[in-house]
């Protein structure tokens, strides 16, 4: 049922609907008890009885408060009575939020509810007008094991993604619009809705405009790193693919194998020892200061320090990364290419090699074009993973990249962040909640509008067809 239908049934439903079901509007179980469903009746009289409880006892004494996120400062006093320090009566916005927004949630569900209870109210109605059997209430239950029992498998996950992954995401979105940082963490200050301000100085431009600034500098590194990722990945994993799986390799099992192996290390502690391998004293640096390299880019003017920066200086340290994110990610790609190329049809190849065509041709015309139909949509799920790749940037950067951008310094961000490292950089160094919760924001429709724009244009099940 599409939400327009849902509306359609519900105005039906109340205007069509006998007493009972236009009853049903203010006690939700009369449509039940008219049918003669009595524990139904009973059921959904109880539900409804604890939505009002919630609503007139619980919800006013936070939701009253959601339009200032209270007003009222925690003070410590001394009571000369008691002799000692106490606490006054305060407001905790992130508490008034947060239970806001549940109290939101729960009221939403329960006018969905009302409404569903409305329009099933004039199906029973029809059911006895049409003669039809009305279940009771030991045959609801029986079918909800049986022809239903994938709605009751359902529940409990639907109320667990409500409670622990709306809910959150809610709160994330109205924290963009507040002044939650440093300076007004909960509960000893408050905060309050600032409307778009955060978003504008994102967006801003000036010499003092550092997040306006660092934001565009980052962005922009993002998405070129989310470009070589990707593309290095994928292509280096179908050449790889296509080298073991020749028929001229040796010992493909063996190489195979090798590759592998990088997959069974975790990926943390390949990056950690890779980090050290590349820092300023690391073993990396002493090799080419030993063999004289170090010296010869010094005067030759690439370098300025005594080590080759590989993950400390910018230009040096997006290379690196980059060439990391490689030796990282290709042997996945090897798998999946492998099993792809697995599936092309032999007739393809082996009618185009009798008709003339050269290796060359093939791959390019067969190969290529069969591989990009089947794993386009995993293209674009690389993509939008590697703009919130958080693992490789965070691991190999981390206390050993150190910006000397003072505009960047200011913004508490740096040349080698993403998005998503700067966000987790403001949040658990700088408590600046309202600006991550901001970059959240444009995060996720970045993402969004991409695979979106890209889902649109990469169909792989209609134009696998041509290769059928």
């Amino acid at each position: 049922m599409t939400v327009v239908n849902f509306f359609k049934n519900f105005g039906k439903s109340v205007a069509k609907g006998d007493i009972w079901v236009k009853l049903s509007l203010l006690w939700t179980g009369s449509g039940y008890a008219g049918r003669k469903q009595y524990v139904r009746a009973l059921l959904s009289t109880i539900l409804e009885a604890m939505i009002l409880i919630f609503s007139i006892g619980f919800a006013p004494q936070y939701i009253s408060k959601f339009d200032n996120l209270g007003d009222v400062q925690k003070e410590a006093k001394y009571n000369p009575i008691t002799m000692k320090n106490e606490v006054n009566d305060y407001d905790n916005s992130f508490l008034i939020l947060l239970m806001s927004v549940i109290i939101l949630v729960v009221w939403f569900a329960s006018i969905l509810w009302w409404m569903n209870n409305v329009i099933r109210a004039y199906e029973l109605q029809k059911m006895k007008q049409n003669g039809k059997h009305i279940n009771s209430f030991m045959e609801d239950c029986k079918d909800m094991l049986n022809h239903n029992f994938h709605k009751t498998l359902l529940t409990l996950p639907i109320i667990g993604i409500i409670l622990f992954t709306v809910v959150p995401i809610l709160v994330m979105v109205f924290i963009a619009f507040t002044n939650y940082d440093q300076q007004h963490l909960s509960p000893t200050h408050l905060f309050t809705w600032v409307s778009l301000d955060n978003f504008k100085r994102l967006g801003s431009f000036g010499n003092n405009a550092y997040f306006g600034y660092t934001f565009r500098k980052i962005l922009l590194w993002t998405f070129i790193w989310s470009f070589f990722a990707t593309a290095t990945n994928y292509i280096g994993g179908i050449l790889m693919a296509l080298l073991i799986n020749n028929k001229k390799t040796r010992a493909p099992r063996l190489w195979r194998t090798l590759f592998i192996i990088t997959i069974a290390v975790p990926q943390f502690v390949s990056l950690l020892l890779v980090r050290n391998f590349f820092a300023n004293h690391g073993i990396a640096n002493a090799f080419f200061e030993g063999i004289g390299f170090t010296s010869w880019l010094k005067e030759a003017g690439f370098i300025t320090t005594n080590y080759i920066p590989f993950l400390s200086q910018p230009g040096w340290a997006h290379v690196m990364i980059i060439l990391i994110n490689i030796w990282v990610g290709v042997p996945y790609q090897m798998l999946i290419a492998t099993g792809v190329l697995m599936n092309i049809p032999s007739e393809l190849q082996e009618s185009a090699r009798i008709d003339g065509a050269t290796s060359r041709q093939v791959f390019w015309n067969i190969t290529m074009p069969y591989m990009f139909v089947v794993t386009g949509p995993q293209l674009v799920t690389d993509f939008v993973r590697n703009i919130n790749n958080f693992n490789v940037i965070y691991l190999l950067t981390e206390t050993v990249y150190k910006t000397t951008n003072q505009k960047m310094a200011n913004a508490k961000g740096a040349e080698t962040d993403l998005l998503v490292t700067w966000l987790f950089s403001l949040t658990q160094e700088n408590y600046n909640y309202k600006m991550a919760s901001a970059i959240g924001i444009v995060i996720f429709i970045i993402s969004a509008i991409f695979t979106l724009l890209a889902f649109t244009r990469v169909n792989s099940a209609e134009r696998e067809e041509m290769f059928s």
